[in-house]
């Protein structure tokens, strides 16, 4: 998920480096929703691992 965030957000630097505004605003907003999940989802396996949140 990581990976998919940061590939965008690296389409989106080069696209508004050559112009392509609408490119670029629609591949950094693909990034931040995919950078938000992950986020998300590495906190819930953070604390499932020091046991504060049980997943069962």
């Amino acid at each position: 998920m990581l990976k998919w965030a940061i590939i965008f957000a690296i389409v989106s630097l080069v696209t508004g480096l050559l112009g392509f505004r609408g490119v670029a605003g629609v591949t950094a907003t693909i990034a931040k929703v995919l950078f938000a999940i992950f986020l998300i989802l590495f906190l819930l396996a953070l604390l499932a691992v020091f046991g504060i949140f049980h997943l069962a």
